[in-house]
């Protein structure tokens, strides 16, 4: 994607020394630069990393501390870039490699070659997850990150690109939670006559079918800039983000650049080359990506913009819930590995975004700020507040990514339909076509509060396997079996019908359905996962997850 850079050399002395040294004395590197990376943190500016990960962005930082000590110990999570990262042992390092730590970097799915596809972009990207020094810290300093680099787009293509992802995806013992994309395809590149952001392109489809054969969340940056490149954030079984700039302090505001608009006006012909094919909406969630300072390979502070920087602000956050739901995992009676699924970090993600900023009553479920589009408008004023058939806004998606409010919504815990369930909490189930399951709330609502309830499940890609070697191998393809049609309805508890509800996420387009709506009546009330239309299978897994303020809660 995009990235504006604003170099600010820092008086770091002499490096000339440093440079010259061989290979071969590494060791040394490490301590002489010690004393001037330690440096790094005192001249730091406001604008540094700290703020995109702390209070003012996406509140990591506060999972960093106690009790919650939460820094990506073991998660496995991935990038794919054009370039990689540097990597002590197989590189050439300079100063700014010193604040990362890849655990395993490749050149497509081969072992790299010395000091070659090392790219400067991938290493920026690799601090917002990784970054490991009392200067810089990153979203998940102890996760075990897993990089490729898939060379010269002009060399490879689409194929090459998905042989890449599966690599990575069968790394850290198959486990890999999450694989950031901070780069993608044009449609010009696209071999397809009349290409569209159908879902179709050959990357796309591997993504999807990715997801569901690796249980994998993949993050996708969103697109920006003229002819820019869009696929595979066509994606259904992922999360698309677009980036948002610091307003009064906080990161709020849907940033200029990013091309999430409606095709209307001067430049719709641009737009629709750049979104969605029918009602579907590309972007999903949203977080930091504007005026980020990161540390370059020479040590020298740069700023920079684009959802290249945003995309990995999700993915590794995506480590930090990992690594607590495997803690809850091995200390609970309960041995469920749900947690671990790509559906319901997905859900769990997109459903405790910030979107209004609650009084202080708890009624807005405690939310931190409120979060603007391009127009200065809020999620109030969106179509998706207002029509049920449009579960995400086409700019804000579900609203600003919080990790901390992540945490609390999956540490909220597992809730089964079959018994009475918390007012915060989430499941992983399935549901037979034409038939749905119901989740009573253990407590009445209160009036004049809000539920956020969202759903999230897969499309359903197959791979063409002509060898059956059950991989994918350049020059196979994949086929689209579509998307089961789910709906969610939030009803009163006593209600039969799905008809006669308070409100409802009724998209025939979308794999995942979002419900943000004003509880007119303090009561008993129901969550009913509905399967309307079937496409392919009969039985279709989900994730849910809701945030709800009962009448205990709030007294």
């Amino acid at each position: 994607m995009q990235v504006k850079r604003q170099k600010l050399k820092l008086g770091f002395g002499d490096r000339t020394t440093e440079s010259k040294i061989k290979f071969r004395e590494i060791s040394r590197l490490f301590s002489s630069v010690t004393v001037i990376i330690s440096t790094f943190g005192a001249l730091a500016p406001a604008t540094a990393l700290g703020d995109s990960i702390g209070d003012r962005g996406i509140q990591a930082s506060r999972l960093h501390q106690e009790p919650y000590n939460l820094l990506g110990r073991k998660i496995g999570i991935g990038q794919i870039e054009i370039g990689r990262p540097g990597k002590f042992g197989i590189d050439k390092l300079n100063i700014g490699d010193l604040l990362i730590a890849p655990h395993t970097v490749f050149f497509r799915d081969l072992q790299p070659k010395f000091n070659d596809n090392v790219d400067e972009h991938a290493g920026l990207v690799a601090e917002v997850m990784i970054a490991n020094h009392k200067a810089l810290q990153g979203v998940a300093p102890k996760a075990r990150l897993y990089a490729s680099a898939v060379g010269s787009l002009k060399e490879g293509g689409q194929p090459i690109e998905c042989l890449t992802s599966q690599h990575i995806a069968l790394q850290n013992g198959g486990d890999v939670r999450a694989i950031n994309f901070s780069f993608g395809e044009s449609l010009e590149r696209d071999d397809r006559d009349f290409a569209t952001l159908d879902g179709r392109a050959l990357l796309t489809e591997c993504i999807d079918w990715s997801a569901r054969k690796h249980n994998v969340l993949y993050v996708i940056a969103g697109n920006q800039g003229k002819g820019g490149i869009p696929i595979p954030t066509d994606n259904y079984n992922g999360i698309t983000t677009a980036y948002t700039t610091k307003r009064q302090g906080l990161f709020n505001k849907v940033d200029f650049a990013n091309l999430s608009a409606l095709p209307i006006g001067i430049g719709r012909s641009v737009i629709k080359k750049e979104i969605n094919k029918g009602l579907r909406r590309a972007i999903s969630l949203l977080a930091p990506g504007s005026q980020i300072s990161l540390y370059n390979r020479k040590g020298e502070l740069e700023t920079v913009s684009g959802t290249s920087f945003a995309a990995p602000h999700i993915t590794a956050s995506v480590a930090l819930l990992q690594e607590y739901g495997d803690r809850a995992i091995a200390t609970s009676a309960n041995k469920s590995l749900d947690s671990r699924r790509h559906e319901v970090m997905k859900a769990i993600l997109l459903n405790s975004a910030d979107k209004i900023r609650d009084a202080g009553d708890n009624l807005l479920l405690g939310m931190e700020r409120t979060i603007l589009n391009e127009q200065n408008q809020t999620w109030l004023d969106s179509d998706a507040y207002k029509n049920p058939r449009i579960p995400f806004d086409i700019q804000m998606g579900t609203g600003h990514l919080n990790a901390f409010r992540a945490y609390q919504q999956l540490s909220a815990g597992q809730n089964s339909p079959d018994s009475l369930v918390s007012p915060i909490g989430w499941d992983y189930r399935q549901v037979r076509v034409n038939s749905y399951r119901d989740y009573y709330l253990e407590q009445p609502l209160v009036a004049g509060s809000h539920a956020a309830i969202t759903l999230a499940w897969d499309r359903l890609v197959l791979l063409n396997d002509r060898n059956q070697n059950g991989k994918y191998d350049v020059g196979e393809t994949f086929r689209d079996r579509s998307l089961n049609n789910l709906d969610i309805y939030l009803m009163p508890a006593s209600e039969k019908s799905s008809l006669r509800n308070t409100c409802s996420s009724l998209s025939s387009e979308d794999s995942a359905e979002h419900i943000f709506c004003p509880i007119p009546a303090t009561g008993r009330y129901k969550i009913r996962v509905y399967y309307r239309r079937q496409m392919n299978e009969a039985v279709q897994p989900y994730a849910l997850a809701w945030w709800t303020v009962s009448q205990k809660s709030s007294d």
